[in-house]
């Protein structure tokens, strides 16, 4: 987390500032654009990958990337 672009902790007080957080609300804080361009060479999501993300004791949240053509 020391390398993301918006901090956990300062995000979630300007989220309650403008809405009420509740209990067993999830924060997606996601990846910025531009991060697999970055990379040398580029990284891109393609037909068939699947992107899988976990939080211990809740779950495996797992979607399937399909080409939309």
């Amino acid at each position: 987390t020391t390398d993301m672009v918006f901090h956990v902790a300062p995000t979630i007080a300007m989220m309650s500032a403008c809405m009420t957080l509740e209990p067993g609300d999830v924060i997606v804080m996601g990846t910025p654009a531009g991060v697999g361009y970055a990379r040398k060479p580029p990284v891109w999501m393609r037909d068939g990958d699947v992107i899988e993300i976990e939080v211990e004791g809740i779950g495996v949240l797992r979607n399937h990337v399909k080409n939309a053509h």
